[in-house]
């Protein structure tokens, strides 16, 4: 499987990158974003583009991809609609829109977060712009379209997230996340059962396209050989 991965440098593409690259099936891993990851790997080529609303220039690297992993994404907080649209919904939308013309065989795998409204009317900003991109994203005539709705989402082999604001709420409740996790499991997840999740999406589908965190958990599954 060759994979395409967007958004690399977060904690969520961080986790997607790491799980490709350990995994014997994916020969090749190409990521997208504005810098670079600064990791080296046999499998890794990394693409940095600056203007991740416009594709023209690198078109011609972006056939014959089995997978798209778009892990792209960021917090809310002190953003207005449009400008929390322009990253949410309108680059994500770009790249699809090239994607599935010059990779109709592919299967695109969207992080999205749990609460997102489908309905694109509810009060709360995030969650309608959210359902407006899974709307649009799951009418793209891809292979396979899946929306992933991770809620809680626990770090593990030290991915961090790149958004100041999560770093300091993960660093304030993680003590405490294990007695949160025992007490609501279907909230939680791990980053790295998530990367998995959804490179199992990629490779074979799911029952429904918009998984939530419970389909995650479900979905992952167990690999004793890798470290």
């Amino acid at each position: 499987m060759r994979a395409l991965i967007f958004g690399a440098t977060g904690m969520v593409g961080q986790s997607v990158l790491r799980e490709c690259l350990l995994d014997p099936e994916v020969s090749e891993v190409v990521t997208i974003g504005r810098s670079a990851t600064g990791q080296e790997h046999a499998k890794l080529r990394e693409i940095v583009h600056p203007d991740l609303g416009d594709y023209s220039a690198i078109e011609g690297e972006l056939s014959g991809f089995d997978a798209c992993f778009f892990c792209l994404g960021i917090a809310s907080a002190g953003m207005s609609e449009a400008d929390y649209s322009q990253i949410t919904h309108d680059i994500p939308l770009a790249a699809a829109q090239v994607l599935a013309r010059l990779n109709p065989a592919m299967t695109f795998v969207h992080i999205s977060a749990a609460g997102a409204d489908s309905s694109e009317s509810g009060r709360i900003m995030w969650a309608r712009v959210k359902g407006r991109t899974e709307n649009a994203l799951l009418r793209m005539p891809f292979k396979g379209v899946y929306i992933i709705r991770p809620a809680v989402i626990r770090p593990t082999h030290g991915v961090r997230s790149r958004t100041r604001l999560y770093r300091i709420l993960y660093d304030v409740i993680t003590p405490v996340l294990p007695v949160f996790e025992r007490l609501l499991p279907r909230y939680f997840t791990s980053s790295e059962t998530l990367a998995r999740a959804m490179l199992t999406v990629a490779r074979q589908g799911a029952p429904k396209r918009v998984l939530e965190s419970d389909d995650i958990n479900r979905l992952s599954r167990p690999t004793d050989t890798r470290t």
